[in-house]
């Protein structure tokens, strides 16, 4: 009775605390496209992920020097994989998006569908029923996006860019299932600070790879790409670190739910910081989008399982008798 207690209240959100969590959530996870937006106009996205990829991996460096002895081989493949899906892909679409004059608030909305398709997905493999409100939110979603993009392509924004922010959240999303299905009852996950540390460390492997290969590294002497890399890097481990936080304290359906509102966070902040106006397109798309977040905010139920016919009672057999000599039918002698 006390373990099915404790682990009751592990399910439960925390009270203590969950609204500040949140809004840290939706705050600095918001910040992050605001990133790939200042670096857009100092140099490419690949000697901006370049370098952010390097100061994330400095800073988490002391943990991954902890994963060394403790993860095997099959582990670090692992975390290659993810890192490539998760970070490489991902970063790489948006960054690349950003420099292809893709508004922040688009590549967040597009992005923000990720919660939504995982939702999908993960039912469809594990083969748990969709109720209409979930085909319904999947449905409003995808029109929110439709219809903030017809405003970014009236206002100039070129076809083939509104594609980078769709492959970055496909390939986040290809990770988050990967990631989901290698959670197997035996294996003991390593800790949080560790994984982000091994998987930074690929993604500054790779990044400077790739700019090295193109001849882009050389960062550019303006002040403002030193920003845009700072600004990047603390908003990319900021937002990471708020993420697990409000999974481990609240729930991961919550943390889940929360980044359907990060779209119109970072739209705020893009007019604070980079100056560009709120469009009837996106804020019409937002509504839209706001409305899947309600009807996509619980999990979809198992599958309904055919129940099968219970069999017949079984009816008591009358014990038999061994059998005896047969009575005698003669009268007993009188005494």
């Amino acid at each position: 009775m006390w373990l099915r207690t404790r682990v009751t209240r592990l399910g439960r959100p925390s009270p203590s605390g969950a609204p500040l969590r949140a809004a840290a959530l939706v705050v600095v996870w918001s910040s992050g496209f605001i990133g790939a937006d200042l670096g857009a106009g100092t140099a490419g996205p690949d000697t901006l992920l370049a370098w952010r990829g390097l100061a994330t991996a400095a800073v988490l460096l002391p943990w991954a020097l902890r994963a060394v002895g403790r993860l095997d081989g099959r582990e670090w493949l692992r975390q290659a994989v993810l890192a490539l899906l998760c970070q490489c892909l991902y970063l790489g679409g948006v960054f690349s998006a950003a420099a292809a004059g893709v508004p922040a608030g688009t590549s967040a909305l597009v992005a923000a569908l990720q919660p939504a398709l995982v939702v999908v997905s993960a039912a469809l493999l594990s083969a748990r029923r969709l109720g209409r409100a979930h085909l319904a939110g999947l449905v409003l979603g995808t029109a929110g996006v439709a219809v903030t993009a017809a405003g970014d392509l009236r206002a100039g924004t070129a076809p083939a860019g509104l594609l980078l922010p769709l492959l970055a959240m496909l390939s986040l999303t290809a990770g988050t299932l990967l990631q989901q299905r290698w959670a197997t009852p035996g294996r003991v996950p390593p800790p949080l600070l560790q994984t982000l540390a091994v998987q930074a460390v690929f993604a500054a492997v790779s990044f400077t790879a790739v700019a090295g290969g193109a001849g882009h590294l050389a960062p550019p002497a303006a002040p403002a790409f030193w920003a845009a890399v700072a600004w990047a890097t603390a908003a990319g481990i900021g937002s990471y670190g708020a993420y697990y936080l409000v999974t481990a304290r609240d729930g991961a359906a919550r943390a889940s739910t929360l980044l359907y509102l990060t779209p119109a966070v970072t739209a705020l902040w893009a007019a604070a910081v980079l100056g560009q106006p709120l469009g009837v397109p996106a804020v019409l798309g937002l509504a839209v989008s706001a409305c899947a977040v309600v009807l996509l905010r619980d999990p979809p139920g198992r599958a309904a399982v055919p129940r099968e016919p219970r069999p017949a009672p079984r009816t008591r057999r009358p014990t038999a008798v061994a059998p005896g000599p047969r009575p005698s039918r003669r009268p007993a002698p009188r005494p």
